[in-house]
């Protein structure tokens, strides 16, 4: 045997030995079942050892999850201890492809295994768990089966769990509590990550938004996250606990000013929405994961071909007070001389322009090939705090058909839903319910002050993006914010980014939030190449950016023009260097067309070596980039035989290479 397979074969056995230790049997027990990658590295050790269901997550021979609880507590019976795991474990191959514009990755191949491990109590099968291994992906769910003459029933919790092994930190977003915030609208996704915190905790004492990044110490990363989540169960939250284990927790119970209940219901025979966790020696397979998209499938046929692309719109800048018929005519005018698709009409154009000034802007745009969005309330019965309207449309299905026919008789392309505030099943519901409506009037849809997207890019054709993010509205209204602006950037591609569209809304050029663009209120301290790398990092199908008319005028020209040429649907993604909270740089190509972007958060200024194979020897590209005092400049450059350059990225600065 040679020097190499020795070790490999020695190394193995090691592994083999731990995991026996860590199950409490040996590792030919028949308790204990295994399913692996198509390419052999990621394993799945499922168990039933003393009766509680379990699963185990191991990469490259090295431990990801700890054996880590599954199993459930329902209505009907406490299904997470008392468990037997039958023998028989049946097994399928997966080789699909399928294509999607909507998300960072236009064609995809998903190949994986896949297991189903049916669990039992007292000789009755109760679920199957069925997991979908690929390469750097597992996607698991639970199948319930009918008791008797049972054919429904509550879950009232999951056991669902993640155990870290000892010496992981953490880079999570805590659970806001609910009926707080502005009008008693959270949770709603927008709150501040901790970088490279230890585990154990339990953020606020609500837990964790999702997803949820971790780091193994050098060993590499794991993404925790969840897709499928429709009207059919809740949204979920990780629960963090003392020891590195977290596990799936329910809505809390004064979401929706408790209404509705936290524990979902389902029919039997009935599915639960899939958890998944990418792992990976580096954060390539993080940033570059599809594992939200490919274990879904399309609810319904779009009604028809929707178009994304870029906008503008007023609000970010000039607040409530800019939603008036004159103003929105001059961003029309705007998005035309940017060539942009679109802009957004945001919160009280009801009461400040009306309805049928809302049809002659319509018709002025669709002129000018600019189309328009139009903002709603979702809130309802459950919260009626948040003033703004047009309100008690979006939550009633009368009254929301009839307006979305309104809209398609006047050319509306989509639009954006605003104030949801909790993840109960009822909520769910009601994000389905206006994502079928829509579809059936042609109409796109952006959701705001709302939950993480689950896959929906797939499951609902006419979904374009969700907000669930502390988003560029924070940069007008907080300092602090803006101090933070280059920190957070650099968390979002390898935290909330990489697992649905992000509505973020950004890319200023103006100095100043406001409309004069003059020195009060909020201060922007990134480059401009910073504004111009976030609308490539930030990844949407559909993009209001937060420009202003002014800067035709008084933003550098070489910022404006490539603001008029980055596209906002992707074939591809790259993962070049990065580490969450310092900084990213990442390559998107559209078509032929590749796009390397780069923000760096630290005080001190990055200086590093980057290696650019999708360029070729003597290729001739635009890099654009900072001095030490953030002014921004444009050059053009040759691809040197190595296809390597060497970067420098200021604190709260940027980098773009394009052709």
């Amino acid at each position: 045997m040679s020097v190499e397979k020795n070790l490999k074969s020695r190394n193995m056995m090691k592994f083999f030995i731990v995991m026996a230790m860590l199950l409490g049997s040996s590792v030919a027990s028949a308790e204990n079942k295994q399913i692996t990658s198509p390419d052999g590295k990621l394993v799945v050790t499922v168990s039933d050892m003393d009766g509680r269901p379990s699963y185990s997550v191991s990469y490259d021979n090295v431990l990801f999850l700890k054996p880590s609880p599954l199993g459930m507590i329902a209505n009907i019976g406490d299904f997470s201890s008392g468990m037997s795991l039958e023998k028989n474990v049946s097994t399928n191959k997966i080789d699909e492809t399928y294509e999607l514009a909507s998300i960072k990755k236009s064609k995809v191949r998903y190949v994986a295994n896949e297991a189903v491990f049916s669990f039992t109590q007292q000789g009755k099968t109760i679920y199957d768990v069925i997991f979908r291994i690929s390469n750097n992906d597992v996607a698991f769910k639970y199948k319930m089966y009918p008791q008797g003459e049972t054919l429904s029933c509550v879950i009232k919790k999951e056991a669902t769990g993640f155990a870290f092994p000892d010496g992981t930190t953490t880079f999570l977003c805590p659970q806001s509590k609910p009926m707080g915030g502005f009008a008693r609208t959270s949770p709603s996704y927008e709150t501040s990550y901790t970088a490279d915190d230890v585990a154990g905790k339990n953020g606020w004492g609500e837990g964790y938004t999702f997803p949820c990044l971790f780091r193994n110490g050098d060993n590499g990363w794991v993404l925790v996250s969840e897709t499928g989540v429709n009207g059919g169960y809740c949204a979920s939250r990780l629960l963090g606990h003392k020891g590195g284990t977290y596990t799936i927790g329910f809505p809390q119970e004064g979401e929706a000013n408790g209404n509705g209940t936290v524990s979902p219901g389902i029919a039997l025979p009935g599915e639960t929405p899939w958890r998944t966790i990418t792992v990976g020696k580096t954060l390539a397979p993080i940033v570059e994961t599809t594992v939200p998209f490919d274990v879904v499938k399309p609810l319904y046929p779009a009604k028809g071909e929707y178009t994304y692309g870029r906008g503008s719109w007023s609000w970010i800048i000039g607040m409530d007070g800019s939603t008036n018929y004159k103003e929105q005519l001059r961003y029309i005018d705007f998005s035309a001389a940017m060539g942009y698709q679109s802009v957004l009409v945001d919160a009280l154009w009801d009461k400040q322009i009306g309805r049928d000034k809302i049809e002659e802007l319509a018709k002025y745009g669709k002129d000018k090939g600019v189309a328009l969005y139009l903002w709603y309330n979702s809130n309802g019965y459950w919260n009626d705090d948040a003033p703004q309207t047009p309100r008690g449309i979006m939550d009633n299905a009368i009254a929301r058909r009839k307006e979305m026919k309104w809209m398609q008789s006047i050319g509306i392309r989509g639009i954006k839903v605003d104030f949801f505030g909790g993840d109960k099943q009822m909520t769910m519901q009601l994000y389905e319910d206006i994502l079928s409506d829509a579809n059936e009037y042609g109409l796109l849809v952006i959701f705001h002050g709302c939950t993480l997207p689950r896959g929906w890019e797939r499951m609902y054709p006419n979904f374009a993006s969700s907000e669930a993010v502390l988003a560029s509205e924070n940069l007008h209204f907080s300092q602090g914010s803006c101090d933070n602006e280059a920190f957070n950037a650099t968390l979002h591609p390898f935290i909330r980014n990489t697992v649905g569209s992000m509505d973020f809304g950004g890319s200023a050029l103006n100095k100043y939030y406001n409309a004069d663009n003059a020195p009060r209120g909020s201060r922007r301290v990134t480059s401009d190449v910073y504004a111009l790398a976030t609308a490539v990092l930030f990844q949407s199908p559909v993009q209001h950016f937060a420009l202003a008319p002014n800067n035709l005028t008084d933003a550098p020209a070489w910022a404006i023009d490539f603001m008029k040429e980055v596209p906002t649907t992707w074939d591809e993604v790259r993962f070049i260097d990065g580490y969450p909270g310092k900084y990213v740089i990442l390559a998107r190509r559209h078509g032929d067309k590749w796009y390397i972007a780069g923000v760096n958060a630290q005080k001190e200024t990055l200086k590093l070596k980057v290696n650019l194979p999708m360029f070729s020897n003597g290729e001739k590209v635009r890099l654009f980039s900072d001095d030490k005092v953030l002014q921004g400049g444009v050059k053009q450059i040759g691809i040197g035989k190595k296809q390597e350059l060497q970067l420098t990225i200021p604190c709260n600065g940027g980098v773009l290479i394009t052709k």
